[in-house]
């Protein structure tokens, strides 16, 4: 008897038809020798800090660094039942081991490894690594499970990116919180990734667009063009001097050039091509692929390899036949057989390129939404793209002379289309045939023929235009993502085997947190930085915005995965950065800790002499040592319904009494008036009221409560 563990309910249900195990129970399906359950994603985390101690209950930078000597996990609330399954099931003793069926990756294996070791099971581990949900390939994957221990390295990398991660985001998070008096999260990859848009939007802001100008020469058809001019008088003279006047072709020069087809697609890339052709955010694209994947219409969606195997190729041959079935657009277009470029065995590491299955052929598309339709057909088009021919392109560069001043023209004509022709059968299908304005500029002309050198062109019209230089684009998410890949590569050797701020599988969810918490928001495809957003990387030191350090930490997780890096020396360096972000916290100044707060203040504080700043609930003491809090309801005065105000409160604090007309006597029923009085000898406010002298008896009342 076996037990198999998959990440979602609905992987379990295919999981378990395979294996013909079909009883159902509560939270798990039963079968004479396989019992199949699963996980709900990440049944448990690393608890928070006030799970070691209640005093992290309140955040105090005294209490800082927060380094766990033994690590704990907690479950989710929602997710105890399930858990409490898996822990019974993973402890009966008539199971001979049980199978990590969660998703083939890094974050699978964390899955796994905390549900095994929470619930205390000490039976074999053996994994079940595939890529694809197609019938053969589960069959093929449980036909050769392999030992857990081969993973070990893989599931070490995932336990230390997750400590590294809550490190610096509950250290960073609570240092500059509780210096600063305002919520600041900061994240290991998020923080980086957000300095790189406020760098942006930096740039945009900063940018002064200046003129420059450009002469045209025309005649005959033809069309020529000067260099950028800075000087407005400078083209105007230039312009003149040449109008009316002949101009020779001095070169024309034709050169036949070459693009290449792209690659197969990882995740990365087609969250980016998603992006741009239908503005799908990176967390709507990986949704979907998870659904498309689930559904057995395409191979393992976290991958970041954009290569098959060689023993792949035959499976490659069978889906290019069947491309035109599964995608029509691509009928009567050349799809070509070039699968040597797509087959490298050294850059397939877990999981080969996304591609179509076999399966998909006969399926009913119709049940699919937009969005899995859409994404379902760009994998399928990258395929034929992939495989097809190169596009040739002849590129014709005229140059030619007026009045001792030269011009010139670029052209370009299609020799063969090639991979070219797919690319625009699927833009005309998928976007009603919106022509690509990609790499298009003013000085790309038709360039007719029969041009040679030395002909002249008589009696040219000559014009100045003017033109700005432009400022830097707001990320898209496309461009974001690009950037995410390419962080940190100017610091890193070419033979590097994987750089950039996270990775294909995290990338979205960075984005996702940026947003939902306030520091970047969408505008239509692009993504920009939010007010707090620029105000936390402005506050943030260097080291904890740099791309090329956080960069650096993915490539020794992946030496790590690789058993070519100790596991404690990674960790090493986190803590040892957080000291390094203690001690620069300790050293920020009192005034530069009140720089979201520059309001002005209530008055001073009668306890220690600090300013007193109004909160929603209170007027409290800005010393964050003092315990001086003047509350604004408090129960001396909620029985004579009567609220401290911003009024009061500056009298109290600077006379020790104000005079108040509304109070509520529960007595009379009615209002009347006295002056309240405020001591703050033992660090607390008391209250007390004195009422005016009465006529004729020379007294007045008192009468006195400690404010609790």
């Amino acid at each position: 008897m076996f037990l198999v563990i998959a990440e979602k309910p609905s992987v379990s249900q295919s999981l378990a038809r395979i294996l013909s195990v079909t009883e159902r129970e509560d939270g798990y399906l039963s079968g004479e020798d396989c019992i199949v359950s699963w996980c709900l994603g990440h049944l448990a985390e690393y608890a928070s800090p006030d799970y070691y101690d209640s005093r992290y209950g309140k955040w105090e930078f005294t209490d800082l660094p927060i380094v766990p000597g033994k690590w704990e996990l907690d479950v989710a609330k929602d997710k105890k039942k399930q858990f409490a399954v898996l822990k019974k099931l993973l402890n009966r003793n008539d199971l001979d081991y049980v199978v990590n069926a969660c998703d083939a990756g890094r974050e699978g294996e964390l899955i796994f490894k905390r549900v095994y070791d929470l619930s205390g099971s000490k039976i074999p581990v053996r994994r079940l690594w595939i890529s694809s949900m197609e019938d053969s390939a589960i069959q093929e994957g449980f036909a050769n499970l392999k030992d857990g221990e081969e993973y070990k390295n893989l599931c070490e990398a995932s336990i230390c990116r997750a400590k590294a991660d809550w490190l610096i985001g509950m250290n960073a998070t609570r240092a500059f919180t509780t210096k600063y008096y305002k919520r600041l999260t900061v994240g290991r990859v998020q923080t980086p990734t957000l300095a790189m848009l406020v760098e942006r939007q930096d740039a945009i802001d900063g940018f002064v667009k200046e003129a420059y100008y450009k002469v045209a020469v025309e005649g005959d058809g033809i069309r020529v063009i000067s260099e950028s001019i800075k000087d407005e008088a400078e083209s105007i003279a230039l312009a003149e001097k040449c109008n009316g006047k002949s101009a020779v072709i001095r070169k024309v020069e034709k050169i036949q050039k070459k693009n290449q087809p792209p690659k197969l697609y990882d995740l990365t890339t087609l969250q980016r091509e998603a992006n741009r052709f239908f503005g799908y955010t990176a967390q709507e694209t990986l949704r979907e692929l998870q659904e498309l994947y689930e559904a057995k219409l395409v191979t393992y969606p976290r991958t970041d390899s954009q290569y098959i195997t060689a023993d792949m190729e035959q499976t490659a041959l069978e889906l290019l036949e069947l491309l035109p079935e599964l995608l029509p657009f691509l009928q009567g277009e050349s799809i070509g057989e070039n699968i040597g470029r797509i087959i490298n065995n050294d850059k397939v590491s877990d999981h080969h390129a996304l591609l179509l299955t076999k399966e998909a052929l006969g399926q009913d598309f119709e049940e699919l939404s937009e969005r899995q339709r859409n994404i379902f057909r760009l994998i399928g088009q990258r395929l034929a793209q992939a495989v097809s021919e190169e596009c040739i392109y002849e590129e014709t560069t005229v140059t030619a002379l007026c009045e001792g001043h030269e011009f010139s023209a670029k052209g370009k004509a299609t020799v063969q289309p090639g991979f070219k022709g797919i690319e625009e059968a699927f833009r005309n299908a998928v976007q009603k045939g919106k022509p690509a304005d990609k790499g298009k500029t003013d000085d790309t002309f038709s360039i007719p023929g029969g041009l040679r050198e030395g002909m002249e062109i008589a009696e040219v019209r000559a014009e100045k235009s003017r033109h700005f230089t432009s400022a830097p684009k707001p990320y898209s998410e496309d461009t974001l993502l690009l950037a995410m890949e390419r962080a940190g590569n100017q610091d890193f050797d070419e033979d590097t085997e994987k750089k950039g701020l996270g990775t294909p599988a995290t990338r979205a969810s960075i984005l996702e947190k940026l947003v939902s918490s306030g520091y970047a928001k969408r505008n239509g495809k692009q993504i920009l930085p939010t007010a707090d957003g620029k105000e936390l990387i402005a506050v943030l030191p260097d080291y904890l915005k740099s791309a090329a350090m956080t960069a650096e930490w993915e490539n020794k997780l992946l030496l790590m995965e690789n058993g070519q890096m100790d596991s404690r020396e990674f960790l090493r360096e986190i803590t040892d950065l957080i000291d390094t972000m203690i001690a620069g916290c300790s050293a920020i100044s009192g005034e530069e800790q009140g720089r979201f707060h520059q309001r002005e203040s209530v008055g001073i504080c009668p306890v220690c002499g600090n300013p007193v700043y109004e909160g929603k609930k209170n007027f409290y003491c800005s010393n964050r040592e003092c315990a001086f809090s003047l509350w604004k309801e408090n129960r001396y005065l909620s029985g004579m319904k009567k609220l401290v105000d911003k009024k009061m409160a500056a009298e109290l604090l600077e006379k020790g009494r104000t005079h108040v007309k509304d109070l509520y006597s529960q007595k009379t029923g009615r209002t009347f008036a006295a002056d309240l009085l405020m001591t703050a000898e033992d660090g607390r406010a008391n209250f007390s009221l004195e009422f005016p002298k009465k006529k004729g008896s020379g007294k007045s009342g008192k009468g006195s409560v400690k404010q609790k």
